[in-house]
């Protein structure tokens, strides 16, 4: 089947997980009224990250304070609301516009709530800056999940990159937290880049219920 590939062992979380993907995932939402806050956060707690980590999160800090918060909102929407290749849902690069997403983002939200993790009503559960924020708080669970979409992870970063969005350096540092690429995953992120995500099947139910339909990030993950 296309863009599956084999998991390896997944890296055994370290103390610093935690606070590195909480600070990702407060930058990856939409810059609102903390993001000030966050930013002056990140710059904190940088230093105290392997320097893979914390690098691409120090310019990424820098890029923002230098763009403004209103600037660096409108391009969070141009970039992540308006250019398919930029989806920051993970699914999507799994399973595409098909019915399997919508059963993948209903076993996240089971996954969630296992954990007694409850998402808000306005937030979608395979988000990354929401499946980063479940990551810090249940670090085992949140870097197997992590691991699972590590191909759609490569080529959200791919595509940031291209577009020289400073979001490149956050993806950059996310991945630094992760197993590096293994060659069959480098297959998928191909695979993904040539083909893109699988496309439903003629005479299906459409791939997701309203309610995991991507909304305008305006108002979207924490």
């Amino acid at each position: 089947m296309r863009n599956k590939f084999r998991l390896r062992p997944a890296h055994r979380t370290q103390p610093w997980h935690t606070y590195a993907w909480q600070v990702q995932s407060l930058l990856l939402g939409y810059p609102g009224e903390e993001h000030t806050s966050h930013l002056s956060l990140a710059r904190r707690t940088a230093p105290a990250l392997p320097a893979a980590v914390g690098g691409p999160l120090l310019r990424f800090v820098d890029r923002a304070e230098e763009a403004g918060t209103e600037a660096l909102a409108a391009a969070y929407v141009a970039t992540f609301d308006h250019r398919k290749r930029c989806c920051p849902y993970l699914t999507y690069y799994a399973h595409g516009d098909t019915r399997k997403r919508g059963l993948a983002l209903v076993r996240l939200k089971q996954t969630y709530a296992r954990a007694g993790w409850r998402l808000t009503d306005d937030e979608l559960p395979d988000h990354l800056a929401v499946v980063l924020e479940f990551a810090a708080t249940d670090p085992e669970t949140g870097l197997r999940l992590l691991t699972e979409h590590r191909a759609g992870l490569e080529l959200l970063r791919l595509a940031l990159l291209d577009d020289r969005a400073p979001w490149a350096d956050l993806l950059s540092s996310v991945s630094a937290t992760l197993p590096a690429l293994a060659g069959d995953e480098r297959d998928a992120v191909a695979r993904l880049a040539a083909e893109g995500p699988p496309e439903e099947q003629v005479g299906l139910d459409p791939y997701a219920p309203p309610q995991y339909m991507p909304a305008p990030s305006a108002g979207g993950p924490r």
